[in-house]
């Protein structure tokens, strides 16, 4: 039927066309998502066009490493959208460190903490791991950082932490203006590969996110 819900990856649901993630908290939103009910359970709706990783799904990525009890080191959590739905899929037995440069922006993330117990907020420049040297090692590093080496740094705390997934979304503008976003891409996979970790997928976001794409690796 088209409104069942469908376990597409681990904690992650689909209901006809909407993408859901249960509700850690029930009755509580974060953002402008809706809540629905389906066979008592909460489920929360999560908008492609306000998360990275939900485009990636919608746009037939292959892969999702994510799951119950996954340690994820995020970095770049903004306010907390995205972070919030990982919460969600990892839900108590895991754990988010979400490491945000801007004191501004981290503050929406300690109010998304306060009521999920599982959201580590940090503020930290992703350049510098050694600046939460604490956090323990974890299985994930999901990378939405905005900046020309933001592969680079990804690798970086993937190693400092022993992860053995690296989830990036790359913004070809924020590399490189002057190059088209496909060479962009390959040069990002070709980084990845040469510091020895194996491309799962990758998808483009185009329409939802302009001149992006989206890049599971793995470990080798």
């Amino acid at each position: 039927m088209k409104d069942k819900v469908k376990e597409i990856f681990s904690n992650i649901f689909k209901k006809g066309n909407e993408l859901l993630t249960k509700n850690l908290t029930p009755g509580k939103k974060v953002y402008t998502e809706k809540l629905i009910y389906i066979n008592g359970v909460e489920y929360r709706t999560w908008d492609k066009t306000k998360s990275k990783l939900a485009t990636a799904i919608y746009n037939d990525i292959k892969k999702v490493p994510l799951k119950k009890g996954s340690k994820v080191l995020y970095l770049g959590a903004s306010t907390g959208t995205t972070v919030s739905h990982v919460s969600d899929i990892v839900e108590k037995d895991g754990i988010v460190y979400a490491v945000e440069f801007a004191a501004r922006v981290l503050k929406n993330i300690i109010d998304v903490a306060e009521k999920r117990k599982n959201i580590v907020p940090i503020l930290a420049d992703a350049r510098k791991p050694e600046d939460y040297y604490w956090v323990e090692n974890v299985d994930i590093v999901y990378c939405d950082v905005a900046q020309p080496d933001q592969t680079k740094l990804a690798i970086n705390n993937a190693n400092y932490f022993n992860a053995k997934y690296i989830m990036i979304a790359i913004k070809s503008q924020s590399i490189d203006v002057t190059k088209n976003p496909d060479e962009i891409y390959k040069q990002e996979i070709n980084l990845l590969k040469e510091r020895k970790f194996k491309i799962i997928d990758w998808v483009k976001l185009d329409p939802y996110e302009k001149d992006h794409c989206f890049i599971i690796a793995e470990k080798m």
